[in-house]
């Protein structure tokens, strides 16, 4: 069995409560979070020589990205797959910046296989992209003008990236980090910007395809939380094409937790601190400049801390609660205005290898109606996740989020029950699986992830990929508070391992400019 997590095994040293603070003991920075964006972020400030402290409220660091054993066996908390692993890829770019050797991982090929429960032969999304290319005209006839407008779209959009935009700009200096970035080819897709991934159906000519309809809304809601008519277009074309090379989506060997473990020792290597089992509880400002930070330690104790800058990765409906009346009222009107993002139902389980179909692939889709469409993760043989001949099978759903933490005792047993009786209904008709073949399995729900991840609601997701509140309309990184900055799965661009790294390296250069400093990865 793989070692424990780098988190757990430095759980004594790093969590000890935080000295007494005073102005002779000011840090530079707090990052507040230790999921993927806060231990990036951390990690690249203390790689620029900054005194900075990583927050994290958890027994490890991780957050949705994190594990857990039970026995024998090693689970991914909620993200099972990595993106930006390739040659030039954010992580690894990330990495040889930082200094520390990439987690070992092998890319997945199919990247996902999406079964939609028609009758049909499940889409199988190639690694290769002219054997992509086969498979959706084969499984979609007609839709190659969808295709390759999202391929045109996704050329831009991924070079503009590389170039570090800062979007949505709130300084001259983050507008020009922007205009900088554009492109013509970005100037004419911007004609899109408010477009969904429907109205690329409809613009092709292939809005009449239903069943390409549903692939696409399958496919769109695991990256975006929002279907193909809630997508916003210019997004959507790059999620789309994640899993074909030169891209590609990547499994770790160990677990997920092997990408925090990575990050925690480029923290350390560079004399940052992360502190475990400290909670913040609250965020004043602090004359002349910087931030009060206060909270409770491992011990159930007070601690406050002072830092100049504080960078916070939870999501933005926290900051109401941290910082009260500090909160500008007009931010705080915003921040309220935004939709709940998702919470998940994750079925955690564990078989016999010989009981699954043969070749089964490390990631399925599954369109399943009650308690929703299936995302299936099994492990592979010898990747530190079960024992030798056996399996876990993980299966996560969206669901709404906060009426899970409203039921009361009975209720939200009999609701937990009845959802986890669906998903293992739908993994066991759709991998031939019987009952009596599970030699583990437990639920857990968004009650569990706000304890987990001490996210609002147990949250999971970050505000959702609609055109409304992608890019230029999203929510800034920059903060209208001086020194308060974001970065997260609800910071442009978004969800996923690759995307919250972004946030952190966009968060990080402004950070560092304020202080006349600069920041590029190679």
């Amino acid at each position: 069995m793989p070692a424990a997590p780098a988190a757990q095994r430095l759980a004594v040293s790093s969590s000890a409560a935080i000295s007494p603070a005073t102005d002779a003991a000011r840090l530079d920075v707090t990052v507040i979070g230790g999921g993927i964006a806060g231990l990036s972020a951390a990690a690249l400030l203390a790689r620029d020589g900054l005194s900075v402290q990583l927050l994290e409220a958890h027994s490890q660091t991780g957050g949705c990205a994190g594990t857990f054993r039970r026995g024998p066996y090693v689970f991914d908390v909620g993200a099972t797959q990595v993106a930006g692993l390739e040659p030039g890829g954010i992580h690894d770019r990330l990495f040889r910046h930082l200094g520390v050797e990439a987690p070992a991982a092998t890319p997945l090929d199919p990247g996902c296989v999406v079964d939609l429960c028609d009758g049909q032969a499940p889409v199988r999304l190639w690694r290769d992209p002219e054997r992509w290319r086969q498979e959706r005209q084969r499984q979609f006839p007609g839709s190659e003008p969808f295709w390759s407008l999202c391929a045109a779209l996704h050329a831009a959009n991924w070079s503009f990236a590389g170039r570090h935009p800062v979007l949505p700009p709130r300084t001259l200096w983050d507008l020009g980090q922007l205009l900088r970035a554009l492109r013509p080819a970005n100037l004419a897709s911007g004609a899109l910007a408010l477009a969904s991934v429907a109205d690329l159906l409809r613009l092709s000519g292939c809005g009449g395809n239903p069943r390409l309809r549903r692939f696409l809304d399958l496919q769109l809601r695991l990256y975006s939380q929002e279907p193909a008519e809630g997508t916003a277009a210019l997004y959507g074309a790059s999620v789309l094409t994640m899993a074909q090379a030169p891209l590609g989506l990547w499994h770790l060997q160990g677990s997920m937790q092997a990408l925090s473990a990575t990050l925690e020792t480029a923290l350390a290597a560079r004399g940052g601190h992360l502190h475990l089992r400290h909670r913040v509880t609250s965020l004043q400002p602090a004359q002349p400049k910087g931030w009060c930070v206060r909270g409770e330690g491992p011990d159930g104790g007070a601690f406050t801390s002072l830092s100049r800058d504080v960078v916070v990765t939870l999501p933005p409906q926290a900051l109401a609660g941290l910082l009260g009346e500090a909160m500008p009222e007009t931010y705080r009107e915003r921040v309220s205005g935004f939709p709940d993002p998702s919470g998940a139902l994750v079925f955690y389980g564990a078989v016999e290898r010989s009981l699954l179909p043969a070749e089964c692939p490390a990631h399925l889709q599954i369109d399943w109606a009650d308690p929703g469409s299936l995302f299936v993760s099994v492990s592979r043989e010898g990747d530190g996740r079960a024992p030798a001949g056996q399996a876990t099978v993980i299966a996560s759903v969206f669901t709404q989020a906060r009426p899970w933490l409203e039921l009361e005792r009975e209720a939200y047993a009999k609701a937990k029950a009845k959802a986890m009786a669906g998903i293992q209904d739908g993994l066991e008709r759709n991998l031939g699986l019987d009952t009596a073949a599970w030699r583990h399995r437990e639920l857990a729900t968004p009650r569990g992830f706000a304890r987990w991840t001490g996210r609002p609601y147990g949250f999971v997701g970050g505000l959702g990929q609609h055109p409304s509140r992608f890019g230029p309309f999203g929510l800034a990184s920059r903060t209208p508070l001086p020194g308060l900055w974001l970065c997260g799965d609800s910071i442009h661009p978004g969800e996923g391992t690759a995307g919250v790294t972004l946030s952190a390296l966009m968060a990080s250069r402004q950070l560092l400019q304020a202080r006349g400093r600069s920041l590029a990865l190679p």
